[in-house]
């Protein structure tokens, strides 16, 4: 009887992770001294799906990502760019194979990503909006 109420415990506060994650607001960042004041959906995903290498102000893109794991790479690609993390995975397949791009460097954490985009001024990334600080510039609330 015991074991059974532990595991609805456990189940209940997995559910409301997942709530809470699927609810976060994603916002997409960049260096601080890049010229970008604001990024499109579709300008986003095409860099982190690989349709293009450049930011629009005309610099190559050195996109971040976060693990495969994570609920907000997932909110990420669903709702920037209307994928599943299998269809990513599948796209990035292609053109890496292909030899046409490289996929964006996965790190393993949100303060990673944000380290990164802080000291790369090409840098792009994402994460969890409560994340943000002064050490990155928010070009878009993905929602």
């Amino acid at each position: 009887m015991k074991s059974k109420i532990t595991l609805q415990s456990l189940v209940v506060a997995g559910l409301m992770l997942v709530a809470q994650a699927a609810s976060a607001q994603v916002a997409v960042i960049v260096n601080p001294k890049s010229p970008l004041a604001s990024m499109t959906q579709d300008q986003v995903a095409s860099i982190f799906l690989g349709k293009t290498n450049t930011l629009p102000s005309g610099a190559a893109a050195a996109p971040a990502d976060l693990p495969e794991s994570s609920a907000i790479r997932e909110q990420f690609y669903s709702k920037a760019a209307g994928k599943t993390s299998a269809q990513v995975k599948a796209t990035w397949a292609r053109l890496t194979f292909s030899g046409k791009a490289t996929p964006p460097k996965e790190l393993g954490a949100a303060n990673e990503v944000k380290k990164y985009v802080a000291s790369n001024p090409d840098a792009i990334g994402y994460i969890e909006k409560s994340a943000v600080d002064s050490s990155v510039k928010v070009v878009l609330i993905v929602e």
